[in-house]
């Protein structure tokens, strides 16, 4: 892990991070260097590691919990290169929506290629992010990804022990039941009542799918992309239970 750049503001410090050639960004509280859960944030489609929710989510963790957080630009995304199976993929995707197509059979396409490619990148990242003091390797570890995030965050999330509790939603069940079934840790789940993208079925179909003792399902009014805010304060609490840290007000 190489930090090319560090800034300070409102209780949070912001590192900019390379792991190869995967770029990131670690927020951390300003104050001390204690030991401290570290929760993994995966974008959405189309959009990259400081994305306006990202950051968001991500100083509402920190300052309110006390968290570390973590987010990597996905394949194709960012400051990253499209491969030309990434323009493809776009290609395809942008003409059935001009032509007013389903989306979700494209969709599924691009999150079973990027999963294989970003899995094995989260993990690499987790294993530097282990070694910072400040986390260490025996730190609780949760993850959050809805979308695009959730696409990525159960193949990742089955075949990564390290994660202990995660975050999902907005996502349906196809190629994702499988790793659905071998994921038991907690779960909270996202899903958007009126989605025009994911059909309700097929969101609570994959919720069904998860193995987890304890898991909560989540269904709010609205589209696609009008998740309410108030999921941001209840994934940190969340967290909490399940990772330490403090509770937000």
């Amino acid at each position: 892990m190489h930090f090319t750049a560090e800034t300070s503001s409102n209780g949070v410090v912001e590192r900019d991070f390379t792991v190869g050639e995967v770029p990131g960004v670690l927020f951390s509280p300003e104050s001390g260097s204690e030991l401290a859960p570290l929760v993994l944030m995966a974008h959405g489609g189309g959009q990259h590691k400081r994305a306006p929710g990202i950051v968001g989510r991500a100083h509402r963790f920190v300052t309110g919990c006390g968290f570390h957080v973590a987010a990597i630009d996905a394949p194709g995304h960012g400051g990253r290169p499209r491969t030309a199976a990434d323009e493809q993929h776009i290609a395809a995707l942008r003409q059935a929506q001009a032509a007013g197509e389903p989306l979700g059979p494209h969709v599924v396409r691009i999150h079973i290629d990027l999963a294989e490619r970003a899995v094995p990148e989260w993990q690499a990242t987790l294993d530097a992010l282990q070694q910072l003091p400040q986390i260490g390797a025996e730190g609780p570890v949760g993850f959050w990804g809805i979308m695009q995030g959730t696409g990525i965050g159960v193949p990742l999330t089955a075949v990564e022990p390290r994660i202990t509790a995660a975050v999902f939603g907005c996502l349906g069940q196809e190629s994702l039941t499988e790793a659905a079934a071998r994921i038991t840790v907690p779960i909270e789940f996202l899903v958007q009542w009126d989605d025009e993208h994911i059909d309700r079925r097929s969101g609570l179909a994959l919720f069904d799918a998860f193995a987890s003792k304890e898991k909560t399902l989540h269904a709010n009014a609205g589209g696609h992309g009008e998740v309410p805010g108030f999921e941001v304060d209840s994934a940190a609490r969340f967290f909490a239970r399940h990772l330490g840290g403090t509770a937000p007000a």
